[in-house]
């Protein structure tokens, strides 16, 4: 897993920025992948499924890779620009055009494409509602979550995991009650080291689906 990062952090022909992006992405993946994977096997889903929510995991975000010179200032740190927030949701549909155009499978692709459904309908991009959002989207919506709150941001400390898990808590009508119920489960079944221990808890099927990061990483596309 290390390769990834370090060629990626050592190659200066991308931008210094954006090696840090791609690598803190990576890293973001890779937790979602793994608490999908946890919370798919506590809801009874069979081998299959779990290795395409490992892959969906590890690309769900892969999108933010080609928005990123719309949702950074170029005069400040990385704080994100209030009027710049629209194209943050673009990401989605970069994602889907991304994993088309390296031939994944179409469930993969729509559970990437619609990650930021909100079960009461108030999310994007179709605003989709209830069980209309695919179940791998909807298992994905709360690992995204989750995995957020509990990671730095430039406007904002890590919140703990019990916080973040209130604060999920407070706003649970974004999310599918059973799929958040066996979220609770494997929190509370204190497999939460297992989801932050990268290395050791990394798949093949992870690292093989890593390798889209590099090559977006060396188009160049910034």
């Amino acid at each position: 897993m290390e390769n990834y990062f370090n060629r990626i952090l050592e190659n200066n022909s991308i931008p210094k920025q954006i090696r840090e992006t791609v690598c803190s992405e990576m890293h973001h993946a890779l937790e979602v992948s793994n608490m999908a994977v946890l919370i798919s096997k506590e809801l009874g889903k069979d081998e299959k499924f779990c290795d395409d929510i490992a892959v969906a995991g590890v690309l769900h975000d892969i999108g933010k890779l080609r928005v990123n010179r719309y949702v950074y200032s170029d005069e400040s740190d990385d704080t994100l620009v209030v009027e710049q927030m629209k194209y943050v949701r673009m990401h989605s549909a970069y994602s889907r055009d991304i994993l088309r155009d390296e031939n994944y499978p179409e469930n993969i692709i729509e559970a990437v494409y619609h990650h930021h459904e909100n079960y009461d309908g108030s999310g994007y991009p179709d605003g989709l509602k209830g069980t209309d959002i695919p179940e791998m989207s909807r298992i994905l919506r709360t690992c995204d979550v989750f995995s957020a709150l509990i990671t730095n941001r430039s406007y904002r400390k890590a919140f703990d995991k019990r916080t973040a898990m209130a604060i999920m808590i407070d706003e649970v009508e974004d999310y599918d009650m059973e799929v958040f119920l066996a979220f609770q489960r494997v929190f509370h079944d204190d497999k939460f080291p297992e989801i932050r221990n990268l290395q050791d808890m990394a798949s093949e099927i992870q690292m093989e689906n890593l390798k889209v990061f590099e090559e977006e990483a060396l188009k160049g596309n910034y």
